[in-house]
């Protein structure tokens, strides 16, 4: 009698899953903005306040905060692939309440599902990308977090603004398509190769905490000045911006809200991709430079009505996000390793949502009193203020020296410091 071998369960090859790993950010990200431009069809429709409407918005975030708190660092311990495959299953289902949603309640219940599914995924995705990223260019990890994040963004604005343009169910559209991209995601993160042997894990590891790894906490502190003044502002536009765009410049076309959306991330992956030329010091200094002038221009706009002026507010606003983010990013990859890379990054993500949620929830329960165009003012200054404080903070910081250790040897690309493994060497881009 023979015995039949069974077969070892397929594998994706390491180019595989680093360009794997990049579409599935790309999509969770085009997710997380496609309602942006539905929402005043939303008010129209159910004829609800721009209050709840910020309410929607930020319980995207409160999912998301939650679930990175207690299960960000999760992949850290049991390893990126069920991590993942649970990620996508939860964001197919989020989808799928989208399109079957009739009213406020579902909306709120769908936004809060994607934001659990969009933390579970989100400190994995950045650090799977980082443990595939090429040998030979280690920065691309990060970048590629930046960059997809951005272009997910935008792509997801930009086509739902053009079907809110086309249609009055776009909804209907978008939402069953990304649905069935998000199974296919988790069927294909079956066959991603593992990166984090298992660990022995307990619930003490699911109590709401933030972690850094030890490290890393000097650069973590010293990225939040410009972390929060970016991501504040990013929540400016996906809450409010495609009302502000219909009720104060009084632009009319449907599409306008989700195209400035789109514009913005499209600056911001142009300042992602631009940033890799420039020290970290430097893409913090001119990002956080070209943000505090946005948000001035940005104001300026919606008090004379110029096109003109939004839409170069939008540019600069976007490529200082892109300059600062992937800048922190990069400084954040330089000092973690693979076993703590997902918990850093998820406390990093903690911080941005927060800045991201906050401002945009208070500016919510703002606009019934003061109305929509003063209370997006408000919200504008507070980003200025915020970037002012980041650029001052980036010029007062010194710039850190570059300390090379004395066993590396320039002539050896395999060469690594003795007790550190291959795949960490190379994950860890030099600054």
């Amino acid at each position: 009698m023979h015995h039949v071998k069974a077969a070892a369960p397929r594998q994706l090859p390491t180019t595989g899953a680093f360009v794997m790993l990049a579409v599935a950010t790309v999509t969770t990200m085009a997710a997380a903005s496609a309602p942006s431009p539905i929402y005043p069809l939303y008010r129209e429709r159910w004829h609800f306040s721009v209050t709840l409407l910020t309410v929607v918005f930020t319980v995207y975030v409160v999912g998301l905060l939650a679930a990175l708190l207690t299960v960000g660092s999760l992949s850290d311990h049991i390893g990126r692939r069920p991590v993942l495959v649970v990620a996508f299953l939860m964001a197919a289902t989020s989808t799928a309440i989208f399109w079957a949603a009739n009213g406020p309640a579902m909306l709120i219940l769908a936004r809060l599902v994607q934001g659990v599914a969009s933390g579970i995924a989100m400190s994995g995705l950045a650090a799977g990308l980082l443990d595939f990223a090429p040998k030979g260019r280690p920065h691309l990890g990060a970048t590629l977090t930046t960059v997809g994040t951005s272009i997910g963004m935008a792509g997801g604005a930009a086509v739902v603004g053009l079907l809110t343009a086309a249609t009055s169910r776009p909804d209907g559209i978008v939402f069953p398509v990304l649905t069935l991209m998000f199974l296919a995601l988790a069927l294909n993160s079956l066959a991603l190769p593992e990166t984090v042997a298992p660990r022995s894990v307990t619930l003490l590891i699911l109590r709401p905490t933030i972690r850094v790894d030890s490290r890393a906490r000097s650069e973590f502190w010293a990225t939040m000045p410009s972390t929060i003044a970016g991501w504040a502002a990013t929540g400016l536009f996906l809450a409010l911006i495609p009302s502000l765009v219909r009720d104060v410049l009084r632009l009319q076309f449907a599409a306008a809200g989700g195209l400035a959306i789109a514009v913005l991330y499209i600056a911001v992956t142009i300042g992602g991709i631009w940033s890799l030329r420039h020290r970290t010091r430097t893409v913090t200094i001119l990002g956080t430079a070209l943000m505090t002038t946005g948000a001035a221009i940005l104001a300026l706009g919606l008090a004379t009505g110029s096109l003109i002026e939004f839409a170069a507010a939008t540019l600069a606003i976007g490529l200082g996000v892109g300059l600062t983010f992937n800048g922190n990013l990069r400084a954040m990859s330089a000092v973690t390793s693979a076993k703590t890379r997902s918990q850093t990054f998820a406390a990093t993500y903690v911080v941005s949502y927060a800045s991201l949620s906050v401002p945009t929830l208070a500016a919510g329960l703002l606009a019934p009193l003061s109305g929509l165009e003063a209370t997006g003012c408000a919200l504008i200054a507070f980003v200025a203020l915020l970037s002012a404080g980041a650029m001052t903070h980036a010029l007062l910081r010194p710039s850190p020296l570059r300390v090379l250790p004395t066993a590396a040897r320039p002539c050896r690309v395999d060469s690594q410091p003795p007790g550190q493994t291959k795949s960490e060497f190379h994950s860890k881009p030099s600054m």
